[in-house]
């Protein structure tokens, strides 16, 4: 296998490939580790039962920005190759959004930078989700404190 780092960046209209696949390409036989994350569309959400989600996005900007996020977890990490895969598009209860996937060396490095990638695609990417319930539907939006503190954890929506 290559040495040289990859990057796998794609937005998609239909179902994600499976983790397997995600990990398959993130493979090195000098990796020692290969950590995924993988989003999917839940049936409930504060009391309320979800239909359904959609993922619009400004997908040459979606892909810049992930990019440089890729950049600086390669810059905070050892890290190999990294995927990133997230829909634009109806997600159906049960099936993925978004499919993160990091080799490396060791794990904790593949899990600090997985953990890394999707708070900051959650933060600064314009991909924007909309909730649809039994009664109604909504945009979901970036919390002012998510953006400007990285350490400004909580579970929360913004509408």
């Amino acid at each position: 296998m290559s040495t040289a780092n990859k990057t796998f960046v794609q937005l998609f209209t239909n179902p994600l490939p499976s983790l397997d696949e995600a990990s398959q390409l993130v493979a090195s036989d000098s990796a020692g580790a290969i950590s995924t994350f993988s989003g999917t569309t839940r049936d409930h959400f504060q009391g309320k039962q979800v239909l359904k989600l959609e993922y619009e996005g400004y997908g040459p900007m979606a892909e810049k920005i992930l990019q440089q996020i890729i950049m600086e977890a390669r810059d905070k990490w050892e890290i190999q190759h990294v995927l990133v895969y997230h829909r634009l598009s109806e997600v159906p209860i049960g099936e993925a959004s978004v499919i993160i996937a990091v080799s490396s060396a060791h794990r904790k490095e593949a899990m600090q930078a997985v953990e890394y990638l999707i708070d900051e695609l959650k933060a600064r990417c314009p991909i924007w989700k909309k909730e649809f319930y039994l009664d109604g539907s909504v945009w979901k939006g970036t919390c002012e404190g998510c953006t400007s503190d990285r350490e400004h954890r909580h579970g929360h929506s913004v509408a």
